[in-house]
This record gives structure tokens, C-alpha cells and sequence, in this order.
């Protein structure tokens, strides 16, 4: 539609008063529809140009933000100092922002901002910038009562697991504490040390036994203080490998890598991070008693890496596969049921999601994606400049996690 009037202001002069008339119309009616648009949006709408002048502000954004709205730069009408020092220091060092979480106070009222941060592009060059922002208040406020929900039914599902595991030990420490008592009450020195010694071994392997269940327990419900630092993904895969080459190899199972040697670094906690792997992998090795093949490989695509770990075992039945990671639930034999339930909180603590395919007798695929840290990445960056912005700082598409 704005190229029709581009042709059409250069013909104007061969246009009847009629003519000019109605073009008038046209476009005051295609502005006034584009109004009607942006100020029936929720989204706070605030449209710069090249120099960082504001020029369009919808109804919401000066719902949302405290505005005094004038001609002239974004920040002399930004009436928040730390919403005008993020806008400031965002579109002066020509950066792109996504999805930036800020809290303001207006009329004694806290809310919570959700700001985006993109660039106006127009026949491949950058014309201005769009900062689009939304109240996500009740949004956190839902996603927090849904948490506590879920945590209270995960705690509840826990307290049943742990009430069950320690039945067990428990009953097993009363039999023996009883015929403990009727030895010693029987005071025969000779028959009281074997009896006792028999006794105390499996006292402690009862309490030892409780011990574990209760460290389990705890690890399932206390909030993790992780360490992350940058670090390869393919280095500590490498290394739980090699940790169970030798069980791999006594059963029979080949392990395959195929491991992206371009991945960039991610933030990750080694110590937990190596654990989550090594579950997985023992999970492989015990669905494949009589051999197979383990694959371990890893991707990176776009802002995230990918890993898999698959194996060709005897695979998880449909009734079962949205249970596995659900604390307690196990279909072995021996085994406390949380081991997928710590891969999962481990990946969750990373930011991660997992997943996982599987049908019975097809083996398992477990995939997990971690993010790459991209705090900030650089606007789209272009190589012809616009002639009006000759002089200013360009667009980079290069994002501080690294180059794409």
C-alpha cells in the first residue's frame, strides 16, 4: 500500500483536484485504520527512528509506562529512570532484546514489564527501532500458583514414595532388634556371639539402607545451589563414557559418538550435570542385558544444544513412558525410582527440557536441549547503510554468547 502512494506523489501533479482528493482520503483512512490496530493492541507499542526519536506510541504503552509524551528522544519521554537507562544503554550499543523482565511502580502499584527490543527494517536497511512491551503481572502470579501446586503434589507424591521405601528397613530392624532381645534374654555366651554378630550386620545394613532412602529423599525436594560455569558438553560425555567402558564392554554394548565438535560452551554445573549423564547412560546399559548398541550424540541448533541418548534395549511401554519420571516409580526389580526423577530436576535446574521416545521392544531415545547463554544478542546487521544513518553506529549480528 505505501509503495501505491509513492507512485502516486509522483504523479500528483498530473492529478485532478477530484483525484488529489480522494488519495487524501485513501491514506488518511489507511492511517486511521493503522491507529485503530495499534490502539486495539495490549501490547504496549513505541516506534523510534534511526535517531532514536520517538514517533508512534499506541494507548497501551502509555497505559503501561509512565510517558510524557513529546517529540524528541525515547528517553526524555520515559518518565523511569531504569526503564530510560536500559533503553538508553539497549538501542546506543545497537542491541537486540528479548523479552527483558522489569518491575515498575506506578501510582502505588508494582508491576511486572516484559520489554522487546527489535529493529525496523525496510528494504534491507535499518530505518528505527520497535520496543514492544507487555504486563506479564498476573501472568507470574499464575505461573507461581501453579508451581506451588505442582510442588505440593510432587512433595505429597515424594512423602508416599519415601513412607513406602522406609516401611521395609523399618520392619526389618523391629524382627531383628526382637531377636536380639531373645538371645541376649537367653545370656549363652557361645550361642550370643554368633546370633548377635548376624544381628548387628543386618542392623546396619538396614540403617544404611535408610540412610540412602532419606539422602535421596532430600536431594528430591531441597532446591539445588549450582555452580555453573562454562563448560564442553562433549568433554563430560566423553568422560561417563569411558566411566563405564568396561561394564559396556563385559555386556556386549557398543557405544557410538557422534559429538558436534562445533558446539559453543554452556553454563552448567559439572558435578550435577555429570550425574544426569551417567543415569542415563546406566538406564541404557540396564535396558540392553543382552547386548546392543548405546548412541550418544549432540547437535547445536539455533540458540540451543542438543543432546541424545539412545539405545536399542527393550524399550518403555506407552503406559509407563509419562510416568518415568515421576519419583518412586520403577519398573526394576531393585532400585528407588528417582534416578530419571534427578535427571529431570537436574535439567530443569539448567534451564534444559527432556524428553524422551520409546515403544516396547524398539529401544529408548532420551533427548535433552540446553540453552546457550545469550543474554543479549546484536540486531540484524546489513551490509548497505542507510543513507541517513551514515555516520551512526551500525547493527551487529553478532550476540555476546558467541557468532551465528
Amino acid at each position: 500500500m505505501g509503495e501505491f502512494y509513492r507512485r502516486a506523489l509522483k504523479k500528483i501533479d498530473k492529478l485532478t483536484l477530484h483525484q488529489s482528493h480522494e488519495l487524501l482520503f485513501s491514506a488518511s483512512g489507511e492511517i486511521s485504520r493503522l491507529e485503530t490496530v495499534l490502539d486495539s493492541l495490549h501490547m504496549g507499542i513505541l516506534v523510534c527512528d534511526e535517531k532514536h526519536n520517538l514517533v508512534m506510541v499506541n494507548k497501551s504503552a502509555r497505559r503501561l509506562l509512565p510517558l510524557n509524551y513529546t517529540e524528541g528522544e525515547l528517553w526524555q519521554a520515559v518518565r523511569d529512570e531504569r526503564i530510560v537507562d536500559f533503553l538508553k544503554h539497549t538501542l546506543l550499543n545497537s542491541h537486540r532484546v528479548t523479552d527483558r523482565e522489569m518491575e515498575i511502580v506506578q501510582q502505588g502499584c508494582s508491576r511486572l514489564l516484559s520489554i522487546n527490543v527489535v529493529p525496523l527494517v525496510h528494504a534491507r536497511k535499518i530505518t528505527g527501532s520497535l520496543i514492544c512491551i507487555e504486563d506479564i503481572t498476573e501472568k507470574r502470579k499464575g505461573e507461581s500458583r501453579l508451581r506451588r501446586a505442582e510442588s505440593l503434589a510432587s512433595l505429597t507424591t515424594l512423602a508416599a514414595g519415601v513412607a513406602h521405601e522406609i516401611k521395609n528397613p523399618l520392619g526389618s530392624i523391629s524382627i531383628h532388634l526382637q531377636l536380639l532381645q531373645k538371645a541376649l534374654a537367653k545370656n549363652t555366651a557361645s550361642s550370643l556371639e554368633k546370633s548377635t554378630d548376624r544381628y548387628f550386620t543386618v542392623l546396619k545394613e538396614e540403617v544404611d539402607r535408610l540412610n540412602r532412602i532419606v539422602v535421596d529423599f532430600l536431594f528430591a525436594v531441597r532446591p539445588m545451589n549450582l555452580d555453573l560455569r562454562k563448560g564442553d558438553i562433549n568433554e563430560l560425555i566423553l568422560q561417563m563414557v569411558e566411566l563405564v567402558r568396561v561394564e559396556t564392554d563385559q555386556s556386549s554394548i557398543r557405544c557410538l559418538l557422534e559429538l558436534d565438535d562445533k558446539l559453543p560452551k554452556i553454563l552448567l554445573d559439572e558435578r550435577y550435570m555429570k550425574q544426569a549423564l551417567l543415569n542415563l547412560i546406566k538406564n541404557a546399559q540396564a535396558a540392553m542385558p543382552d547386548g546392543g548398541l548405546l548412541t550418544v550424540a549432540t547437535s547445536h541448533v539455533e540458540n540451543e544444544i542438543r543432546i541424545s541418548i539412545c539405545d536399542t534395549g527393550t524399550g518403555i511401554s506407552a503406559e509407563n513412558i509419562s510416568k518415568i519420571f515421576e519419583p518412586y516409580f520403577t519398573t526394576k526389580e531393585t532400585g528407588t525410582g528417582l534416578g530419571l526423577t534427578q535427571v529431570f530436576k537436574i535439567i530443569r535446574e539448567h534451564h534444559g527440557e527432556i524428553a524422551v521416545d520409546s515403544a516396547p521392544g524398539e529401544g529408548t531415545d532420551f533427548q535433552i536441549t540446553l540453552p546457550i547463554p545469550q543474554k543479549e544478542t546484536r540486531m540484524i546487521a546489513y551490509l548497505t547503510p542507510s543513507p541517513q544513518s551514515e555516520g551512526s553506529r551500525p547493527y551487529n549480528a553478532v550476540s555476546e554468547g558467541g557468532s551465528k
